[in-house]
C-alpha cells in the first residue's frame, strides 16, 4: 500500500483491521456473496463492534488505543472491508452513515437509545433520503413530516426506496417536508424513527447485480408516529444535517472504491506475472503494462483525494468548506474502481467472466454501483464545479 498521507499510528491500524477481516470476514465472504447471509454480516458486524472499530467517529465514545480516532479510520475500515465485501461494506457503511446524525444531532436520550447498539454491533441503522422522484434532487422530496401538538408527536407518511438495510435496520434516520410553503432547504426536517414503528412497513427488498449480502429495499411510512423528542437538530433544518452527512458518506464512499479497486488491481496484476502466453509472461506485453500502469497511477490519486478529504473533516473542516474535497474523493475513487475492475476482467480474460476461476465478476458486478450510490458522478461534478465557478448558478 502507498498510504502517503497516513501517519505510523493509521498505518498500524490498517494492519490491525486488515487482520480482524482476515480472521472474520474472509472466511465469511462465500455465504454473503453465494447466498447473501445476514447471519454472516451479523457475524462480522459483532465482532467490529467488539473491537470497539464502530465507535472509531466518536472520540468522546471511542475507549481504544488510537490517539486519533475519527473518519480517517473509518475510511480504512471501509477500505479494507470492501476489499473483500462491498455488500457487506455497504453495510457497516449505512450504519455508520445512520449513527453520525444521531451523535451530532440527535437529543441526549436519543443517543443513548438507538447510538449506542449501533456502536456495540448488536443493530445496524439506515438513513432514509431517496424517493420514486427524488435521487439527487432532494426538492422534489414528497414524504412529509408533520407535528401533532395534540399528541406531541412527529407523524410521517411518505415512501422511500433504494434504502441500504430495509427491513433490517433496528432504527431509521427519515428526511420529509415539514413546510410545503418555503423551499425544501428551508423547510425539511429529519426524524429518527425506531424499527418496529407502527405504520412502519418494507414492501419488498431489491436483488441487484451486485452488493450482495447488503439488503436493499423500500420503506414506507403510514401514519407513523414517533415522540416529539425523536427530532434531529431543529424543525426545518434538516437540509443542513444531509449537507453533514453528504460529506461524510461520499468521503467513505472514497474508501469503498479504493477497497474495490485494489482487490482488482492484486487480481490482475498476479494473473499477468503468472500467465504465460506466446512463450512470455502476459505482463511482457505492452498493452497490458500499459493497462497495469494507468490502474496504479489512478489508484494513486484516488487514494489520495480521499485521504485529504477525511483529514480535512478530521481537523474540522465541514459543510460547504469540504463539499468539493469530499465530492472529488467520491467521485474520482468510484470512476477509477470501475476502471480497475473492467481492466482486471480483460486482463484475464474468459476467467475473468467466471465464478470459477476467482472473484473478478463479483468486484465488475460490484464496481458497477459506486458512481451511483451516494451522489451520482454527473452529481459530484455539479458539486465540484459550483464551487469552482461561485458567481455562476450551473444549469441542472
Amino acid at each position: 500500500m502507498r498510504d502517503f498521507l497516513l501517519n505510523d499510528e493509521m498505518r498500524a491500524f490498517r494492519c490491525e483491521i486488515r487482520a480482524l477481516f482476515q480472521r472474520e470476514l474472509v472466511p465469511r465472504c462465500s455465504d454473503i456473496e453465494r447466498r447473501s447471509g445476514w447471519n454472516a454480516v451479523m457475524e462480522v458486524v459483532q465482532a467490529l463492534g467488539r473491537g470497539g472499530y464502530l465507535r472509531l467517529l466518536f472520540r468522546d465514545l471511542y475507549d481504544g488505543p488510537l490517539t486519533e480516532p475519527g473518519l480517517t479510520a473509518a475510511t480504512i475500515l471501509s477500505e479494507e472491508a470492501a476489499y473483500h465485501n462491498y455488500g457487506f461494506e455497504s453495510t457497516v457503511a449505512t450504519t455508520l452513515s445512520c449513527a453520525f446524525p444521531l451523535y451530532r444531532f440527535a437529543s441526549a436520550s436519543i443517543r443513548d437509545r438507538h447510538l449506542r447498539p449501533l456502536i456495540e454491533g448488536k443493530s445496524v441503522g439506515a438513513i432514509c433520503m431517496t424517493e420514486r422522484n427524488v435521487g439527487s434532487d432532494s426538492a422534489g422530496m414528497e414524504t412529509i413530516i408533520r407535528f401533532d401538538h395534540s399528541t406531541s408527536e412527529w407523524v410521517i407518511n411518505g415512501f422511500k426506496r433504494y434504502i441500504s438495510n430495509a427491513s433490517k435496520a433496528d432504527v431509521y434516520v427519515v428526511w420529509g417536508i415539514s413546510d410545503p410553503t418555503v423551499s425544501p432547504r428551508k423547510g425539511m426536517t429529519a426524524i429518527v424513527v425506531p424499527g418496529d414503528a407502527p405504520g412502519l412497513s418494507f414492501p419488498q427488498n431489491y436483488d441487484f447485480m451486485g452488493r450482495r449480502g447488503c439488503v436493499v429495499g423500500e420503506v414506507s411510512f403510514d401514519e407513523v408516529r414517533v415522540p416529539e423528542d425523536n427530532l434531529l437538530g431543529r424543525e426545518n433544518e434538516g437540509f443542513g444535517i444531509m449537507l453533514a452527512a453528504f460529506n461524510f458518506e461520499r468521503i467513505l464512499l472514497g474508501g469503498s472504491g479504493l477497497g474495490v479497486a485494489r482487490s482488482a488491481f492484486d487480481v490482475a496484476v498476479a494473473h499477468a506475472q503468472q500467465r504465460s502466453v506466446f512463450g512470455q509472461k502476459l505482463g511482457q506485453k505492452q498493452l497490458i503494462w500499459d493497462m497495469v500502469a494507468e490502474m496504479s497511477w489512478r489508484l494513486n490519486a484516488a487514494e489520495l483525494l480521499t485521504y485529504r478529504a477525511s483529514t480535512m473533516y478530521d481537523q474540522g473542516v465541514d459543510g460547504v468548506n469540504l463539499m468539493g474535497e469530499a465530492s472529488q474523493a467520491k467521485l474520482v475513487s468510484t470512476e477509477m474502481a470501475i476502471f480497475c475492475a473492467d481492466r482486471a476482467v480483460q486482463i484475464l480474460g474468459g476467467d475473468g467472466l467466471t465464478q470459477q476461476f476467482g472473484r473478478t465478476e463479483q468486484i465488475y458486478r460490484d464496481a458497477r454501483a459506486l458512481t451511483i450510490v451516494g451522489g451520482t458522478s454527473e452529481m459530484n461534478k455539479y458539486l465540484i464545479s459550483s464551487r469552482e465557478m461561485p458567481t455562476i448558478k450551473l444549469n441542472l
